[in-house]
């Protein structure tokens, strides 16, 4: 069960279609990405200006169906399991109603380019991971 949710709207362009008419698949990746970052720029802000990065290790998605040029997409957040230096981010690709695009994950790590190694997720950023 999730502890932290954040929804985001992605604009769907024409350069996203491919031959068939639909997003290609590849793009399902960028869209997870732009939802990341939203999250990241709307609720943690101030990690962004430090060196600390946090990596995607893991990447994977359920197509379920294809997203149209004119479908609303949402992308849906959510925080499903916290660890020392790493967490898992869950994903829904969906139109707000009965459309479910995909269901993805990422397993993100917390870590310090400057020694080049994993390090403990901050704890403001668990705390908020916890907070509903």
């Amino acid at each position: 069960m999730s502890v932290f949710e954040f929804t985001t709207p992605i604009e769907v362009r024409f350069a996203d279609l491919d031959a068939y008419g639909h997003v290609n698949n590849a793009l399902f990746f960028t869209f997870l990405e732009t939802a990341r970052i939203k999250l990241f720029q709307q609720h943690f802000g101030a990690f962004l200006d430090t060196p600390l990065m946090f990596l995607v290790v893991r990447a994977e998605c359920d197509y379920r169906l294809p997203i149209e040029l004119n479908d609303p997409l949402l992308v849906t957040v959510a925080v499903d399991q916290v660890r020392h230096s790493s967490f898992d981010f869950s994903y829904r690709l969906h139109d707000g109603g009965d459309k479910l695009f995909a269901e993805a994950k990422t397993v993100m790590v917390s870590y310090d380019p400057r020694i080049k190694k994993p390090v403990a997720i901050p704890a403001e950023i668990k705390k908020k991971f916890h907070s509903v």
